[in-house]
């Protein structure tokens, strides 16, 4: 029985490296081949809304209200909703931000709602219902557009009539501030530059990432507008939409710079929303996209793709079920040896992703052997999201706090968003010791080949673990830090 659960876990992962290598390769042939963001403007620009949709970002709110008044569109034809719930004073830093622009001649207003019901979905529709725009524009509290987003953006929707979102790539404004945040870019830059690339121009499915996008109106309202029944708001529309006909296009030349969240708890908490969201997604649209009229390879290509962060339980399934499999001296069958092929993709995609954009790529790659540690550390906390997706529709929306963190400078200790960790992980402390365990019965049974991805659990969950509690000891006493992976 152990030896049948350990090959299916197996034969499921790999199933999700190889979409990897599968993205990899399309994208090393279809990287040249889509028309870049057009540099002709209209001899009419159409009317834009600007949505940025804020909770309690009294560190942030003002750089994010600076850089949207800044964008280089016409007045008459631009408006900049701040929909604001929060319950601080991010109110009134933001109303001043705004008064002070609209005394600029920028048209800026704070919308703020009866109450946070839908949460950012919620807010989105709201500030929809309060705009004739025909484009809305989505920027997160973290990011600092470029001035000349808009228009490096809005021309692609006039040169193509289907086509209904525009996602840009996301970049950053911290990548060098502690090792977490090293390892974040490293995931991002391998989700923005090869996952979406390849997508896009191999005609697969792609998602709007919440920010840093571009929406006709009409499509969202097509698609049927904003829903909270998924934590995940920003997935669920793009699908929809693309079921319903409408076409995405990615534009990874156009950057949308954004801010990495600097705590292990506030990272981990963003990957339990983003798993439980993308799950609820393929609860609600799974069967949608199976009885579309989509080729088959663009439906098995969506369905991995939402049922992305099922990898996260399989893996702790792989760990806790490897012991008992030593124990009753049972061996995996050899032909599983087959299927290591698929692990390349990973590995390839953020190689791929860092030669792509980066001159010093070689120094940044040196944090791969990180980024897997820290990935397998978070399968605990993530797989609680997993669950949650599959349990129950909708949810609480817990933010991600942001800090004003940009470059090497700025700190969390001393702001009153800083969070501090439950008691779930110590899951990764028991997980850490699991794989311990498992290590040395293969050792005595001479089972070998098994050290390196133990030690890779032991690692991952050991690592997680610390920096998550070194950073809550931080928090809780108000101590000066700036690292990301417990290394101060």
């Amino acid at each position: 029985m152990f030896a049948v659960i350990y090959t299916l876990t197996l034969v499921w992962l790999s199933a999700y490296s190889l979409q990897a290598l599968i993205l990899a390769l399309l994208y090393l042939r279809h990287r040249r081949s889509a028309p870049r963001a057009a540099e002709t403007y209209p001899m009419t620009w159409p009317s834009v809304a600007v949505q940025l949709p804020v909770f309690n970002e009294r560190h942030v709110v003002q750089r994010l209200i600076d850089a949207a008044a800044a964008l280089d569109y016409p007045a008459d034809r631009l408006e900049i909703q701040v929909l604001d719930d929060s319950t601080d004073d991010t109110t009134a830093l933001a109303e001043a931000r705004a008064a002070y622009h609209r005394r600029r001649g920028v048209n800026v207003r704070v919308l703020r709602r009866p109450d946070r019901s839908g949460f950012k979905a919620g807010a989105l529709a709201w500030g929809l219902a309060h705009t004739d725009a025909e484009f809305v524009a989505v920027f997160d509290a973290d990011f600092r557009p470029r001035p000349d987003f808009l228009k490096r953006t809005i021309p692609v929707f006039l040169s193509q009539p289907a086509v209904g979102m525009v996602q840009t790539r996301w970049s950053h404004l911290n990548d060098e501030f502690s090792p977490l945040t090293r390892v974040q870019a490293l995931a991002l830059d391998g989700h923005f530059v090869v996952e979406q690339t390849a997508r896009s121009r191999a005609g697969l499915l792609i998602n709007f990432n919440g920010s840093g996008g571009v929406w006709r109106r009409a499509c969202i309202e097509a698609a049927g507008g904003w829903q909270d029944d998924t934590m995940t708001e920003d997935m669920d529309l793009s699908y929809r939409a693309q079921l319903a006909g409408w076409r995405m296009r990615y534009l990874p030349e156009v950057d949308a710079p954004a801010e990495l969240p600097a705590q292990m708890e506030a990272f981990k908490r963003q990957q339990r929303r983003w798993a439980q969201g993308s799950v609820q997604c393929l609860r609600k649209l799974g069967p949608a996209i199976l009885a579309s009229r989509l080729a088959w390879p663009q439906k098995l290509m969506a369905l991995l793709h939402i049922s992305g962060y099922f990898t996260q339980p399989l893996l702790i399934l792989l760990l806790l079920v490897t012991l008992p499999l030593l124990w009753t001296r049972q061996d995996t069958p050899g032909l599983l040896m087959v299927l290591g092929v698929a692990s390349l993709g990973p590995p390839l995609l953020f190689v791929i992703a860092q030669v792509a954009l980066y001159p010093n790529w070689r120094q940044r790659v040196r944090y791969f052997p990180a980024l897997l540690a820290v990935a397998t550390g978070l399968t605990w906390s993530t797989s609680r999201g997993v669950w949650q997706g599959l349990i129950r529709w909708g949810g609480t929306f817990r933010r991600t706090p942001k800090f004003k963190i940009e470059g090497r400078q700025g700190h969390w200790a001393s702001s009153s968003y800083r969070l501090t960790p439950d008691w779930t992980w110590l899951g990764e402390v028991a997980l850490m010791a699991y794989a311990v365990a498992t290590a040395a019965v293969a050792a005595a049974r001479g089972q070998y080949a098994l050290l390196p991805l133990l030690a890779l659990y032991a690692v991952g969950y050991g690592l997680v673990a610390a920096s998550t509690a070194w950073q809550g000891a931080v928090a809780q006493f108000k101590i000066y830090d700036r690292s990301g992976l417990a290394t101060s």
